[in-house]
């Protein structure tokens, strides 16, 4: 026997649940149908009988035929039937289309009748209640048949009961407002039948849509999948639907993309950076490099479409930090080895000349020439270098020296620099260094003769302010400090430059800092930037 599919029991079961909920409620309201338009029918009765029982001319009606019949002189039946009492009585019956409007006296005898063959007759049922003075309501049978009738006093002038006046409606009258009740209500339950079966089915195409037609045991084992694939990478994926909304985080994902709000925020409030939210709404598959906090990150994404269904967008963010610090390291090593190169030319040029000298007798010559090597080997490669009394800027602006040269730019400490101590954060200082001197050694070397960069470093008690000024030809682009905005291109970087800058401004705002532009380089001007590190030096240990 065939299964039947999830979405078809669902739809069985809400149709189940519909019927039984709609035949009960019937019932119940059936019940209350019945009494409730009995009961309405008595308060229209009685509205009717208070109302009649009020009238003037019935009270001084029924007053003058009770005083009669206790004077012993009742008026005979052709007498009431010629009253004005009886014609305001069928009128009113005719009126109102009850059954009928009866008056008796307070002896209980009819004065005012709809058949005038019952004038003067006592009432056939009990009147002794209303004649005491209440108003009664009932459902009883009478000589014209079984009725909803309502019995209201009438009073004279002193207060006391001089009679009373029945009104009754035919329960046939009754019982055909109870069935149009019914039968209002029977389409109002047939049209709820067919707007539940209606939105069942609805809801069930719904169903299949939004599950893409997969039963349960394939969502369960798709949601085992997921949670292998989404947890156990080393991979950040954030998945948002084609609304926008974000359906999956997973915590590589926080914890490169810095991001805290749960499944089910919105895109905007998802806390992205401006480049990352750029990835997300222009789907790109090859990486783009990405400065979250303290982390470089490559962050790509693509469209998921199934059939013409489109699923939203899934982004990947891989951490590239490491690789960063890698390349810094390597350019640190690479700097020195062209510094090491430089001094081993420079060192052979030397022993030559010496080999020379003395191959050719001239010992005096020589040995002066020995001495000038000797006395000058206290000069330092970078001009200013000595006023650096720190050894981690010291050594690393060396090895800048020589990655400056390479490039014909002349590196130099300026003259305003007087740094003593120790960095109190070495790595996060040079880092900083690192990418202000790498952008000003770039630009000046794509500028015009002279190509300059000086660095100065200033200390104000614990603080220290770097400041790099280069020759080049300035910023060529409106917000140096945007992710990804560079004049260079070089393809051997994953996810692309422009990232130094920002990544020098974050170092300096993780210690409360800055990194500012003072000058842009325009109008022929250097170009200067400044950075601020509060408490990154103190004084030897």
């Amino acid at each position: 026997m065939p299964r039947i599919r999830l979405r078809t029991q669902i739809l069985l079961l809400q149709v189940v649940i519909i019927i039984i909920s709609l035949t009960v409620g019937f019932g119940i309201v059936l019940h209350r149908v019945a009494t409730d338009t009995r009961t309405e029918y008595g308060y229209r009765a009685k509205a009717i009988a208070e109302t009649v029982a009020s009238d003037t001319e019935v009270r001084a009606g029924a007053a003058g035929q009770s005083a009669a019949r206790r004077a012993g002189r009742p008026a005979a039946q052709q007498e009431l039937a010629a009253a004005p009492l009886q014609r305001q009585a069928l009128a009113i019956t005719e009126r109102t289309h009850v059954l009928f409007v009866v008056i008796a006296d307070d002896a209980g005898y009819r004065i005012a009748h709809p058949e005038p063959s019952h004038l003067g007759a006592p009432l056939s049922t009990d009147p002794s209640a209303t004649l005491a003075g209440e108003v009664e309501v009932s459902q009883q049978r009478g000589t014209l048949g079984e009725s909803v009738r309502a019995k209201a006093p009438v009073l004279g002038d002193d207060g006391i009961v001089v009679g009373l006046v029945s009104v009754g409606i035919a329960t046939e009258t009754v019982d055909e407002a109870a069935r149009r009740a019914l039968l209002l209500l029977v389409g109002l339950a047939a049209l709820a039948l067919a707007i539940g079966v209606l939105g069942s089915g609805l809801l069930a195409r719904r169903w299949r849509r939004l599950t893409l037609g997969l039963e349960p045991e394939e969502m369960a084992e798709l949601i085992r999948e997921q949670n292998a694939v989404l947890y156990s990478g080393s991979e950040g994926v954030i998945a948002i639907d084609a609304e926008g909304v974000t359906r999956v985080i997973n915590d590589r994902a926080r914890e490169l993309l810095g991001v805290t709000a749960e499944a089910g925020t919105p895109l905007a409030d998802l806390g992205l950076t401006d480049r990352v939210a750029g990835v997300v709404e222009t789907p790109t598959e090859v990486p783009v490099a990405a400065a979250v906090n303290e982390r470089v990150v490559l962050v790509a994404s693509r469209r998921v479409i199934r059939g013409d269904t489109d699923l939203g967008t899934v982004l990947t963010a891989v951490d590239r930090t490491d690789v960063e610090a890698l390349t810094r390291e390597l350019d640190s090593v690479q700097a020195m080895s062209a510094a090491l190169r430089a001094q081993r030319h420079e060192s052979a040029n030397r022993i030559h000349v010496v080999a020379g000298l003395l191959r050719d007798g001239r010992t005096d010559e020589a040995l002066a020439y020995l001495d000038e090597i000797a006395g000058r080997a206290g000069v330092l490669p970078v001009s200013g270098l000595d006023r650096l009394d720190e050894p981690h800027l010291r050594a690393f602006v060396s090895a800048k020296a020589a990655r400056a040269r390479e490039r014909g730019v002349v590196l130099r400490v300026g003259a305003d620099t007087a740094l003593v101590g120790v960095l109190a954060h070495p790595v996060d200082t040079t880092t900083l260094v690192g990418n202000l001197l790498d952008n000003a050694i770039d630009a000046a070397g794509d500028g015009p003769a002279p190509r300059e960069v000086e660095l100065d470093v200033l200390r104000d008690g614990d603080d220290l302010a770097i400041i790099v000024v280069d020759s080049g030809p300035g910023f060529a682009v409106d917000d140096p400090f945007a992710e990804g905005v560079s004049t260079r291109a070089d393809p051997t970087v994953p996810g692309g430059r422009g990232l130094g800058l920002v990544i020098a401004r974050q170092v300096a705002r993780g210690h409360g800092g800055e990194v500012t532009v003072v000058a842009r380089g325009d109008d022929g001007e250097p170009t200067t930037v400044m950075a601020t590190l509060p408490r990154g030096v103190c004084d030897d240990a």
